[in-house]
């Protein structure tokens, strides 16, 4: 390593340049790899990166700002090689065992190992080998000359190892390869004696230079048996470097073997390893005895691991403890069923450096202070590698690297000493070439902060100061030494480290809680927080310090993150600067926790490359510095994330700032305001702090992923140290690791414990899913705090985690049962704040008065994943016990009757534990799915306690019932928290699947059962004082329950409005009431008639001419000089009187009441009298009715249904109650309304119950099942009481209304009697009339209770139903309203009417009864109270001033049959000018609709936008980069590359401003895309030609059966290619189908193309894009190949509202040439922009109604005759284009809203292709263009009067046959015309190119809007000549046929004009009436009456024999009723 040291400017640069000087002079620079970084001022070069030779390495250093000012300096290095192994055996074993019959193979060519290769060459070596029997006989030799195996000299003092053999030959077998010959010896069976030892030896010499040479040894044990190999290495091959027979092995390192059994190895029963000491023996023997240690068994597991497995490891204690012992032997012994085979392992300790010393100078200093440290005479045999300086303050545990050298005098600069003494302790570590280190401490030195340089340095790097560089610390940073920049990141680390400490405290001590500003260390202790108020300026103080700090951490990150990283020493340096600068977690901004986490995964990375390599200390030393990195900086991320730590002020400013390389691509977070805003808030301040958390979140998921993999790495760099048994621990205040090597059998019920309590327990039962079945490796980990992910419940909880890891650094997948899981203790932060528990003062509100028998409470449980709640509860007397009941979404109740309750538990004095605290808990499997909570305590009276909480062991497990209120002898305290047991998934959130929480839970650690094991965390959440049973109100403010207030609220306003409008109706029935003596009675009458007339309810029933009014009963009193007798017939008639129909009357039925018998006469007329009615009659005789008349179905039924209805029916009758009905509307409207609430209040108490019965139902033994429904016992019994509590209040509220009497007793009847009679004589008394015996009835004054119990019900009702809401809360609110409300009106409107009508048919059918007349009562009852009514109409005329006028009877003139007749014709004709005036009124309304509509539908905008976006996109102004004139790929290469991508991102302003917030728009700055554009062609299979001489590959025109499909790699090969490619561009190669795209059929110019095809996205930013394209393009998309190219894009124009759907198609021919089309479509998906739309909508749909009324009506009378009109077409085509244009409407809803949908889910950010929506608004609006023009073809026929009109519809008529016949011949011609130009020009004129195009040319030469020039320059002869006959015969003839036909149907239609001008002169007559423009005069008013005589005169003599016959019938009937009538007189005695 060559250093560069000098006071180098910031402004420089630095350039490493290698030359090799081996064979020239230094010419030839030499081209590093690009892993070689050689623009550092450091320069690592890995080892077998240069070949053997001598270079020369240069250095120029060239400042910035003076390229010409540079510097070099040079040095030169030889490359030589590096000294093999020589091993004769596999791994170099030093001791095997082999069978005295078994060939012993010693093979160094193959099992050697040369450093600088990665395999051994034996080529390049000279083998020659030696053996000598070991402990008795040194190697065979001559006067000192070795003497080889195979050399037949003897040596008398030594014999070979072969001299006792007799038999075959030598027993030799040397490799006779060419060109390695000796590389390999076997020694035969049966040439080495048995129970001897042997040692052989390799001497290796390099054949090219002799002075390389290498010495290899083995000792070999011959037995009688017949062992199998087994092979003995160091794990870490460095750690056994050989020397001579044994391996060099370092006191202060572990030692790690493992075995490999070569052969046949079945049949093995043990394994044992054995550890010997060895003394040296050379003075006797040369050899070594070995001495079995007899300490092995008392530290197995401590010093000793693996002592019977295949591995096996010696740690550091055994040699360190043993340092007197120099000579170690490790055998391992295989047990077989039939031998035994031993192999050993010889090792001699390395001696570690000595003889020198150390110094450091000067001894104290600031932390800017340049110390020197000198090692003067240290000395190795192998030689000094570096020196490495560390250093503590107090705990030598956490002694850091400072700096290493390979010099032994070098300067350093030290962190601060000890806060108080300021000593800092010093330690060197002398390290030789093979690894062994001697520790010497020097004297300890006093460093102190050098405060003026920090402040200085903190305060430039705040104040972005450009004199920074001047600043001594930053010079040094710059400096790129690694050891400097480590040394001065530690010192400011570190006493940054303590300032945030200092400001930690301070803003603690000051109030603000430490959870909120900081993650406690592991293992700390809670601080003692000071409850004081929170100082806002402390606050202030602590976050200028905070920022200050981390912009500091963020200026000095930089320069760690780019320094060489080259040894482990140089690993463990940076990552403990790297931990040192990240300690402080709540100070790391984004950038700097980045870079860190790549600097981290860098190192880890590199230490994973060099694990294999490096013992085992040191890789521990750099994986517990780089975990505590790790979870530094996960802490860092998820301290903003969780809210433990502040959000820092250059995190949000570098979240805000619009970046440099701004760029509006769509994807782009950063101006993705959607992605940032809260709701509706899209405030700055929102904004920013969002897109900061966004930011956050972001780096937080990349940082996870990254630390994931650094674990991993790191796990695996010491998993290979480790052994079964052995552990490594990393147990700091940033984070705890622990890794155990362990066997699978040990796993079994095995406790891992971390710090803080964390636990792990594993059960005895699971599933591990390995194929090992040897050892894993168990990883505990715990951080801090838990990652954010997607629930912040976990913002106080350690994360703790524990792995299975096999042998290949795999995770092993750990399934436990459910019956036994593995049980976790997650511990939270000890900052943690606990508040007190609340008290509640319950002996307060002991009572009676509300029942209440539990104390009840509240709490909201709503949550994302689920929890579990804990219940403390601290009675202030012990003595007491309690009773717990609890419920979810509604309250617990319990008592004798009612057991509604999910859970209960009692509380015993027993059960209390050392606080005096009741302790339950629901787990987390029971609350999923519910919002809310609520328990329920009640104390226990003593009896209770005597018998459930007598003692522990007579436990009472019954549950305590009682119907007692609650009373509280004592109060209580109540705390109430939530937990949760969550693991973190692969997509870094937090889940809870198969978690439990467990029941050791507390305030500082939550207990998980869980199956499975990943990373964990809890949840922890103390809940705010739990409302009491007051709940109801402390929630019940409007926002949190509007559907419950608005629903009472709303209701009250409907009963309010309802009761005025009853009331007032109320009055007007009064006012009809009563009955009416007729005016032309007389005095002296005395005889008494009662009349009822009821008028029927059809429309018009009622009539102007006098009283009678639709649906009216109207009562009458007739006095006659006598009785009438039985009555016969009556005559009734009207004078017509009245306007239109006014004048017309339908009587239903008369009833004559004798006053004096009380017998009733019924006349049935249910007949109109009216002129323009049936048979047009005004008079009517109508006979008496007998009963089978009166028994009539339709009678009765008109009677029944009617009354039912309108009296029956309770909410119906307040709108049609009949006024003789004495329970009134406001009665009626109360009744309801209390109905109304008591029916919603008992279905809300019950709503839960109906819920409970539905689900349980599906499982109830005896549930009767229909279907999907189920009937359950239970849910019959809920639905009887709710009917059975709704019914009987409503039922006795009704009854007592309809029985209270009435404040006034004189009825009707007697009233009127009473003014008759009063001007008679009072002598003459009315007969007394009995009364009939009254039901039950209530004096007047109950009206006021029946009302005052009417509102108590609605009030408490109300009252009930809002406490039920706010129980339920809003949403289950409104559920339950839903369901009433449907329920209501559907029975309503539904169910009651019809339950009426049927009871109405049921009885009319069986019950019949022609006496009842409850129609009637009001009128026929003697006990009706109602007054005459004194504002009849004709009783305040003058005339009728008196009840018997004086005056004579006024004569009323009846009309005559010629004025009837007159009144009918009149009539009819008012009638059929109604119909017209409306007809006219509805077509042109309609008319009016249909355009407003339609034109309301068409934006104003489309055809601006569609103009710019077509100029914009085509550039039809450019002749290079035209798009209509596109005629080669290359071309459309060019407008693609050079125009449209350009085009399609919006890119800097006019005047370079950045085009801020327009991420996604078009460079127009006014359209955005919808996602974004696309490209895709449809391409052809190649297929052979019919012709294949010139060619055999042909590509045909596209269709659908040869489109191409198949998936193509870039290029379109089939062939896997090397090359990388983006992923869009490798899409473009990929088929997507239509499905896929959502894409549909396109029809083109020249073909129909199907929706799928090879697809690019323009995604990305544009210079992205721009480079695919230009891939794309070079890599031929577009080929022969290609079809068609489209590209579709969906805009957006904000501005005006408008999207527009672009399609640029590029229609690529088999014949050459590319034809391009292009398609906007715009669209506007609202669907209603003004209420004027909405409203016309809604009455067009009624008009469409209305029509298929009428239409359906007119088909029925028509038939087929309907289908020969003209008009009924129009109208058949304006109601089928308007249904079908309701059906598409639907279907564009149904689409509008998918696409809507998809819009608010992406928020526009994903492609939406609007080809189906175009599609359905273009059938749209082709329908909605035919309602308008069959809608305007209509309003023709409002004008069929006129003439004109009339005429033309007539020439029609006439001429229609022979249009037709013409046509046809037309046609005929026409074609013959089209064969013939087609097939001659086909080929010459491009209007003719096509059938449509031919016919399209000769339409416009028959409207001679086409020139022959063309047709003449296509054939000179035929083009004159086809033109000549086609203007003759179809011009010139044809066309004068046409007129012909014409002509003459006008003049037949002319004649035979039919004038109808009667209606239309009727028509204009009333109009000028009507305006006054007109009068008649005396003639005209006298016609007006001849009008009315001119009938057909009818003789009377004709008719005379009819009337007598009538005349004798009726003599006949009056003879025989009179005697009836006497008869009856006579018995009532009248």
């Amino acid at each position: 390593m060559i250093q560069f040291n000098c006071d180098g400017s910031l402004s420089t640069t630095t350039k490493w340049t290698i030359k090799n000087c081996t064979s020239t002079r230094c010419s030839f620079e030499i081209v590093l790899n690009e892993k070689v970084m050689t623009t550092f001022s450091e320069l690592y070069i890995p080892s077998r990166t240069l070949a053997y030779g001598v270079y020369q390495i240069t250095l120029t250093v060239t400042m910035i700002g003076s390229p010409n000012l540079k510097s070099s300096s040079s040095v030169y290095v030889r490359i030589t090689a590096t000294g093999i192994t020589a091993n004769l055996v596999q791994l170099g074993t030093s001791m095997i065992t082999r069978g005295d019959q078994q060939d012993l193979l010693l093979d160094p060519g193959t099992f050697s190992v040369d450093p600088d290769e990665d395999t051994f060459d034996a080529t390049k070596w000279k083998y020659t080998y030696y053996c000598r029997i070991y402990d008795l006989y040194n190697f065979p030799n001559i006067q000192g000359i070795l003497l080889s195996i195979g050399d037949s000299t003897i040596d008398p003092y030594n014999p070979s190892c072969l001299s006792n053999r007799s038999g075959n030959g030598t027993g030799l077998i040397f490799g006779n390869l060419t060109l390695s010959p000796n590389s390999s010896l076997i020694v035969l069976g049966g040439s080495l004696q048995s129970n001897r030892m042997y040692q052989f030896m390799v001497y290796m010499e390099n054949r090219k230079n002799s002075s390389i040479q290498a010495t290899g040894y083995v000792l070999v044990t011959i037995e009688l048996t017949h062992p199998q190999l087994i092979a003995v290495g160091c794990v870490i091959s460095p750690m056994c470097v050989p020397n001579l027979e044994f391996q060099l092995l370092n006191p202060t390192t572990q030692v790690a073997l493992f075995t490999v059994c070569i052969g046949t190895c079945s049949n093995l029963q043990s394994i044992k390893w054995n550890i010997y000491q060895g003394s040296d023996n050379s003075t006797s023997s040369n050899s070594t005895q070995w001495t079995l240690f007899n300490q092995a068994s008392s530290y197995e597991n401590i010093w000793f691991f693996g002592t019977n497995t295949s591995n096996f490891t010696a740690t550091d204690l055994l040699f360190l403890n043993n340092l007197q012992i120099s000579l170690w032997r490790f055998e391992v012994v295989y047990t077989f069923l039939s031998a035994i085979s031993t192999s050993a392992l010889n090792f001699i300790i390395n001696q570690p450096p000595a003889n020198g010393s150390c110094s450091i100078n000067p001894l104290s200093g600031t932390i800017t202070t340049l110390f020197t440290i000198e090692c003067p005479d240290w000395y190795d045999v192998d030689g000094i590698q570096d020196y490495s300086l560390y250093a503590w303050t107090t705990d030598i545990s956490q002694r850091t690297i400072i700096a290493f050298s390979p010099e032994d005098n070098f300067q350093v600069r030290l962190p601060a000493g000890d806060n108080e003494t300021s000593l800092l302790n010093l330690v060197v570590y002398v390290r030789d070439l093979a690894g062994s280190v001697t520790q010497v401490n020097i004297f300890s030195v006093i460093i102190i902060a050098d405060t003026a340089t920090i402040n200085d340095l903190i305060d430039k790097i705040t104040n972005l100061s450009s004199t920074i560089t001047n600043n001594p610390i930053v010079r040094l940073l710059s400096s790129g030494n690694q050891n400097i920049v480590g040394q001065i990141m530690t010192a400011l680390s570190q006493e940054f480290n303590q300032m945030n400490n200092d400001n930690l405290d301070k803003a603690i001590s000051s109030g603000i809680p430490a959870a909120s500003i900081l993650v406690s260390s592991l293992g700390s202790s809670s601080l003692q927080q000071v409850s004081i108020p929170l100082n806002e300026s402390a606050l202030i103080n602590y976050n200028i310090q905070l920022n200050s700090l981390a912009n500091v951490r963020d200026y000095l990150i930089t320069f760690i993150t780019n320094l060489l990283i080259t040894t482990s020493n140089s690993i463990i340096l940076q990552s403990s600067s790297l931990v040192q600068l990240t300690q402080s977690t709540n100070q790391l901004t984004r950038n700097t926790l980045m870079l860190v986490s790549n600097r981290c995964y860098e190192l880890s990375a590199a230490l994973y490359s060099i694990f294999e390599k490096i013992s085992y200390e040191d890789a521990q030393s750099a994986s517990n510095q780089l975990f505590q990195c790790a979870s530094n900086i996960l802490n860092a991320v998820n301290g903003p994330l969780q809210g433990r730590t502040e959000v820092l002020d250059l995190d949000n400013s570098r979240a805000n700032v619009i970046s440099t390389d701004y760029d509006t691509d769509l994807e782009s977070a950063w101006s993705n305001l959607n992605l940032f805003s809260h709701g509706n808030d899209f405030s700055t301040e929102t904004i920013e702090k969002n897109r900061n958390i966004y930011y956050q979140k972001q780096l937080a998921n990349q940082i996870n992923s990254q630390v994931t993999q650094m674990i991993s790495l790191l796990t695996s760099s010491l998993n290979i140290h480790l052994n079964i048994g052995q552990s490594s621990l990393m147990n700091t205040s940033q984070s705890f690791v622990s890794l155990e090597t362990i066997s699978i059998a040990s796993l079994k019920d095995r406790l891992v414990k971390q710090v803080e309590n964390a636990q792990f327990n594993i059960p005895s039962d699971f599933i591990l899913n390995t194929t090992s079945n040897s050892s894993i490796s168990l990883r505990s980990k715990i951080d801090p705090l838990a990652s954010f992910g997607n629930f912040q419940n976990t913002n106080l909880s350690r994360a703790i985690s524990l792995s299975i890891i096999d042998q290949n650094g795999n995770e092993v997948s750990f399934e436990a049962h459910q019956n036994n899981p593995i049980q976790l203790i997650i511990p939270r932060d000890p900052n943690i704040l606990i508040p007190s528990m609340y008290l509640q003062n319950v002996t307060s509100i002991n009572s009676t008065i509300n029942n209440l028998l539990f104390n009840y409470h509240y709490i909201n449980i709503t949550s994302s994943l689920p929890i579990s709640v804990h219940f403390e509860i601290h009675s202030l007397n012990r003595s007491l016990a309690y009773l717990f009941i609890y419920k979810f979404d509604q309250t617990p109740q319990l008592n004798s009757s009612i057991n509604l309750i999910d859970g209960w538990t009692m509380f015993c004095p027993f059960n209390l534990t050392n606080d005096d605290i009741y302790r339950y808990f629901i787990d987390n499997q029971q609350t999923p799915g519910h919002q809310s909570l609520i328990f329920g305590i009640r104390e226990l009276n003593s009896t209770e306690i005597n018998n459930y909480c007598l003692n522990n062991s007579s436990i009472n497990t019954s549950l305590p019932i009682t119907d007692e209120s609650i009373n509280f002898t004592s109060n209580y305290e109540l705390r109430i928290y939530t937990s949760g047991c969550y693991y973190l998934d692969d997509n870094n959130n937090w889940k809870s699947d198969g978690l439990i929480v467990g029941s050791l839970t507390n305030h500082y650690e939550t207990e998980c059962l869980s199956t499975h094991l990943t990373t964990f965390a809890g949840g922890f959440i103390v809940l705010p004082a739990p409302i009491n049973w007051s709940y109801v109100f402390a929630n019940a403010d409007f926002m949190k329950n509007k559907t419950v207030y608005l629903t009472m609220i709303v209701t009250s306003i409907i009963y309010i409005i309802l009761m005025i409008y009853a009331r007032f109706k109320d009055k007007k029935d009064f006012e009809k009431l009563g009955v009416t003596p007729l005016a032309d009675n007389n005095k002296s009458d005395h005889y008494y008639y009662q009349i009822l007339v009821f008028t029927g309810q059809r429309t018009n029933a009622g009539t102007d001419s006098k009283i009678f009014q639709r649906g009216g009963i109207n009562s009458f009193i007739i006095a006659v000089p006598k009785s009438l007798g039985l009555l016969n017939y009556i005559r009734i008639w009207h004078d017509n009187t009245g306007e239109g129909s006014s004048a017309s009357w339908f009587l239903k039925y008369i009833i004559v009441r004798d006053l004096q018998t009380l017998d009733k006469f019924y006349f049935i007329s249910q007949q109109w009298f009216a002129v323009e009615k049936d048979d047009g009659r005004i008079e009517r005789i109508l006979p008496i009715a007998n009963d089978a008349e009166m028994q009539e179905f339709s009678y009765v039924l008109s009677k029944k249904a009617y009354h039912s209805i309108s009296d029956g029916h309770l909410w119906f009758s307040i709108f049609s109650r009949p006024p003789s009905n004495k329970f009134t509307r406001v009665q009626r409207c109360t009744c309801c309304f209390v109905l109304f609430f008591t029916s919603m209040l008992i279905n809300i108490m019950y709503y839960d119950l109906s819920n409970e019965a539905n689900a349980s139902s599906e499982t109830h033994n005896v549930a009767l099942s229909i279907g999907p429904f189920y009937i359950a016992p239970q849910q019959i019994g809920i639905g009887i009481m709710v009917e059975l509590f709704t019914f009987i209040p409503s039922l006795l509220i009704v009854q007592f209304f309809r029985r209270i009497r009435a404040r006034r007793q004189i009825a009707p009847i007697r009233e009127a009697l009473y003014k008759m009679k009063s001007s008679q004589k009072t002598s003459e008394d009315i007969p007394e009339i009995k009364k009939k015996k009254s039901s039950i009835t209530f004096p007047w004054w109950c009206l006021f209770i029946a009302y005052g119990l009417s509102l108590i019900i609605i009030a408490v009702s109300i009252f009930f139903i809002i406490v039920r809401g706010i129980e339920f809360g809003d949403v289950k609110t409104q559920q339950w309203l839903t369901s009433v409300l449907t329920g209501f009106f559907s029975s309503v409107i539904f169910t009651q009417p019809i339950k009426i009508i049927c009871l109405a048919i049921f009885f009319i059918c069986f019950c019949r009864n022609s006496k009842d007349d409850k129609e009637t009562s009001e009128y026929i009852n003697e006990d009706d109270e109602f007054n005459i009514s004194n504002d009849e109409e004709y009783l305040h005329s003058p005339e009728y001033r008196s009840i018997f006028s004086s005056q004579s009877r006024k004569s009323i003139n009846r009309l005559n049959e010629n004025e009837i007749i007159y009144a009918r014709d009149q009539r009819l004709k008012e009638i059929q000018m109604w119909a017209i005036i409306r007809e006219f009124i509805i077509c042109f309304t309609f008319a009016i609709l249909v355009f407003i509509i339609t034109y309301s539908s068409r934006e104003q905008h489309s055809f601006f936008q569609v103009n710019h976006l077509r100029a914009y996109f085509l550039n039809q102004r450019q002749t290079t980069a035209d798009y209509t004139q596109i005629n080669t790929i290359d071309e459309y290469w060019y407008w693609l590359e050079n125009s449209f991508v350009s085009n399609i991102r919006a890119q800097q302003w006019y005047n370079g401003d950045i085009p801020q917030y327009l991420n996604g728009f078009l460079n127009d700055k006014s359209n955005r895309l919808i996602g974004w554009a696309t490209i895709r062609q449809l391409r052809v299979k190649s297929e052979l030609c019919p012709d294949q001489r010139i060619i055999s590959i042909c590509e045909d025109s596209y269709s659908f059966a040869n489109e191409e499909t198949q998936l193509f790699q870039p290029g379109w090969t089939t062939n896997a290619t090397t090359e990388e490619f983006s992923s869009s561009v490798i899409k473009a190669f990929n088929y997507s189908t239509s499905d896929e795209l959502d894409t549909y059929s396109y029809i083109g110019e020249f073909g129909t193309y199907s929706g799928g095809g090879y697809i690019y996205e323009f995604r990305g930013p544009l210079s992205d894009m721009k480079t695919n394209l230009s891939t794309l393009h070079q890599l031929d998309w577009i080929d022969e190949k290609t079809r068609a190219v489209f590209i579709q894009l969906t805009l957006y124009n904000p501005s005006v509202q408008l999207l527009t759907a672009v399609t640029l198609l590029a229609e690529f021919l088999p014949t050459g040439g590319v034809y391009t089309t292009a398609h906007f479509e715009p669209i506007n998906f609202y669907t209603f922009t003004s209420i004027l739309q909405l409203v016309c909508t809604i009455f067009y749909i009624f008009f469409i109604i209305y029509f298929i009324i009428i239409e359906i009506r007119l088909l029925f009378e028509l038939r087929l005759k309907y289908f020969h009109q003209f008009w009924s077409i129009i109208q058949s085509g304006i109601i089928g284009c308007s249904l079908g244009s309701i059906g598409v409407y639907f279907w564009r809803f149904q689409e509008t809203n998918r696409i809507s949908q998809l819009f608010e889910q992406t928020n526009g950010y994903i492609y939406i292709n609007l080809q189906l929506a175009v599609y359905v608004n273009d059938i749209l609006t082709f329908l909605l263009g035919y309602c308008c023009f069959f809608s305007t073809i209509k309003c023709l026929q409002l004008l069929r009067f006129n003439q004109q009109i009339s005429l033309f519809s007539e020439t029609l008529k006439y001429c229609a046959k022979a249009l037709i016949s013409f046509s046809i011949m037309l046609a005929i011609v026409f074609i013959a015309f089209l064969c013939l130009f087609y097939l001659l020009f086909v080929s010459k004129l491009s209007s003719c190119s096509s059938l449509l195009n031919t016919a399209q040319m000769l339409f416009k030469m028959t409207l001679v809007k086409c020139g022959a020039s063309q047709i003449v320059e296509a054939d000179a002869f035929l083009g004159p000549f086809c033109f000549t006959l086609f203007i003759f015969l179809v011009v010139f003839v044809c066309l004068s046929m046409f007129l012909s036909i014409i002509n003459d149907s006008f003049r037949h239609a002319k004649q035979n004009q039919k004038e109808d001008q009667i209606i239309l002169s009727f028509m204009l007559k009333k109009f000028l009436r009507w305006t006054g423009l007109k009068k008649l005069n005396q003639s005209e008013i006298q016609e007006e009456r001849d009008c009315r005589m001119r009938s057909q005169y009818v003789d009377s003599i004709d008719n005379f024999s009819n009337r007598i016959d009538q005349l004798l019938e009726a003599f006949d009937r009056i003879y025989v009723d009179q005697q009836a009538e006497l008869l009856r007189l006579k018995k009532a005695g009248v």
